[in-house]
């Protein structure tokens, strides 16, 4: 059986996918900044919290994500010690070191977000996240956490326009192996559908 993300989308599959997955929303600042773990591109994830911080984006920040097969420290340690180097002051990051899936660095989180926030005076996130997964982390924090509005911002180090990732081998296997994950998740109540 032939992997279905080795396929080669045809135009109105990326049409499709340019229109529904990729979701970049505008931004404004937010209450929390929410920092998906990742095993690539860790520094420019933290290099764009660091300019949202900079830039008045949010006040506080969540990173979440466990230790991984193969890794010694978990995303979250790696990705917070990279946000703090960029700028972004140690205190104002709650850290979660377990998750090793998007549902995961929801669940897990919500609990530390409540504890040192207070999860309903958190009124507004930026979801920071892979490219790739798109909306899927909106999609996951609005099935368990509707109230908050949600804004998105995702990032990638493929070297290509994202309009053009089908053009690119790795982002386009990664991009279809997502959007093949969409109906499936949202049939089990994995994710919630945002916006």
């Amino acid at each position: 059986m032939q992997d279905r993300a080795l396929r080669m989308p045809d135009a109105a599959e990326i049409a499709a996918i340019d229109a529904q997955h990729f979701a970049d929303t505008p931004l404004r600042p937010a209450d929390l900044l929410f920092v998906f773990g990742t095993r690539v591109d860790e520094e420019l994830r933290a290099e764009t919290a660091a300019r949202l911080w900079q830039q008045g984006y949010f006040r506080h920040a969540i990173v979440s994500g466990g230790i991984t097969p193969g890794a010694d420290v978990s995303e979250c340690t790696l990705i917070k010690a990279a946000m703090v180097q960029q700028g972004v002051p140690a205190g104002r990051i709650l850290e979660e070191h377990r998750a090793m899936n998007t549902g995961d660095n929801v669940i897990y989180a919500l609990p530390v977000i409540d504890a040192a926030l207070g999860l309903a005076n958190v009124g507004s996130v930026i979801c920071l996240g892979n490219s790739w997964t798109a909306r899927r982390y909106a999609m996951t924090l609005q099935r368990h956490w509707p109230e908050v509005e949600k804004m998105l911002l995702t990032v990638d180090g493929f070297g290509v326009p994202r309009h053009l990732w089908h053009t690119h081998p790795d982002f386009r296997r990664r991009v279809l192996s997502e959007w093949d994950k969409i109906e499936p998740y949202k049939a089990k109540g994995f994710i919630a559908e945002w916006p």
